[in-house]
């Protein structure tokens, strides 16, 4: 309202309610929660600011429930992230094991005979396999009958450990990358005596960590000298629960028959499907159907793929674990709104709308929601960086994992507050306030 030149009252302007002092100066009279219009006052707008740091004090006020309520959605979310990431730390580990010891091993092995019972490799199998175009190298090896292993002659007959003796060739390490822990492989000279070389696990099984001059073992009724044990080889299980003996020392201390039990062939990366396809007609020329030709690294990618479908699982299962945590924050919400009734009714009764209430209660929700995402991310990055570090893999956590599983919670937070904050909004103030 504005004063004319000749006294007359003129409304409509800019300046909202006012009075006229006796300096002639106009005071807008500013109404919490409105601001100055044509036509009189409106509510204000809350900022996303505001709408959180009230939220926020609204949490503050109910410490050990909003604690209680993350909890759940921490678990929750910590569950899912946890599998993710020590599925994706896996996966790496495999990953970098398949580069380092490459796709392009196949393996021979004698099959059924056609009329029943084990068919055997002729002696001169490995020949005919090293003839075949794209094969790198072919490395052999044959089981030992009746040889048992044992740490000293003390030992009972029946505690043999199940460890297989075999008799190999000195190229095996380079055919299958692997690695002597200790110790060193047998040679030309060492590969015609009684020395031995010892799979991971069977040095294990015979308690034997390191060796000296003094080191032996008990195969058949002789002393054999331990000269290296190996590291684990992932591509040839069979060979970490193995003593290996030179071929010679087999044959002739052993009675080793001569026939390979197992031909390990490396070859060309781009040819290994052409190698697979002609290896069992290139070993045994007269019965190539007794042949059985596989690649160990398809048991690695099929048991990488099994990996997947477990974690699927156990995913749905975190995903369950974070519904239930959804549904706790809508149990406390509702709790909150019941028991905010009187602060509900005189937020209204100053001028507060329906939708400045509803964006409160369901940003509070949003905040809880929030809060126990990023705890339980934290939870679960530790969780799998504990579980890789212990079995000595890589840490692969994926970013999309982390913010993903903060996104979600709280998505989650504000589909559990919409009904609470919608039941807030449409309390009248007279009723909420005479309720609270």
């Amino acid at each position: 309202m504005r004063w004319g030149s000749k006294g007359r009252q003129r409304t409509g302007g800019a300046e909202g309610p006012h009075r006229r002092t006796r300096f002639g100066r106009l005071f807008p009279l500013r109404l919490p929660g409105f601001r100055r219009r044509r036509g009189g006052p409106r509510p204000a707008r809350l900022s996303l600011a505001d709408l959180v740091r009230t939220g926020a004090s609204g949490l503050r006020t109910r410490p050990v429930r909003v604690v209680l309520s993350a909890l759940g959605i921490a678990i929750g979310i910590a569950a899912m992230i946890a599998v993710v990431g020590i599925s994706s730390s896996s996966r790496a580990a495999l990953d970098a094991q398949l580069a380092s010891l490459g796709t392009n091993l196949v393996t021979a092995a004698p099959g059924d005979a056609l009329f029943g019972g084990s068919a055997k490799l002729p002696m001169e199998s490995i020949g005919g396999a090293g003839r075949v175009d794209g094969v790198q190298g072919v490395s052999q090896v044959a089981e030992v009958k009746n040889a048992s292993v044992y740490r000293n002659d003390r030992i009972p007959k029946a505690e043999s450990g199940g460890i297989t003796v075999y008799g190999t060739d000195l190229g095996l390490p380079d055919t299958l990358r692997a690695n002597v822990r200790t110790g060193e492989w047998l040679n030309a000279a060492t590969s015609k005596y009684p020395a031995v070389v010892l799979g991971s696990t069977a040095a294990d099984r015979l308690g034997i960590s390191r060796i000296d001059a003094d080191t032996r073992v008990l195969i058949g009724d002789e002393y054999y000298s331990v000269v290296g044990i190996l590291d684990p080889v992932a591509l040839a299980p069979e060979i970490d629960s193995a003593a290996l003996v030179g071929w010679a020392a087999a044959a002739d201390r052993l009675g080793m028959d001569g026939h390979p039990t197992g031909l390990y062939v490396r070859t060309d990366p781009e040819r290994v499907s052409e190698v697979r396809d002609v290896l069992a007609q290139a070993v045994n020329p007269e019965k190539p159907f007794e042949v059985e030709v596989s690649r160990p690294s398809d048991a690695l990618e099929a048991q990488e793929a099994a990996d997947q479908a477990f974690t699927g699982l156990l995913l749905g299962l975190g995903g369950v674990a974070l519904l239930v945590g959804g549904v706790g924050v809508a149990n406390t919400m509702v709790i909150s709104v019941l028991e905010r009734r009187g602060e509900i009714g005189l937020r209204r009764a100053l001028g507060a709308t329906r939708r400045q209430i509803r964006g409160q209660f369901l940003v509070e929700a949003m905040v809880l929601s929030a809060l126990g995402g990023a705890a339980g991310a934290v939870l679960g990055a530790l969780v799998t960086s504990g579980y890789a570090l212990s079995q000595g893999w890589l840490i692969a956590i994926p970013m999309w994992a982390l913010v993903g599983g903060v996104l979600a919670t709280i998505g989650i937070g504000a589909v559990a507050g919409l009904l609470p904050a919608v039941r807030a909004a449409r309390m009248a103030p007279t009723e909420a306030l005479g309720s609270g």
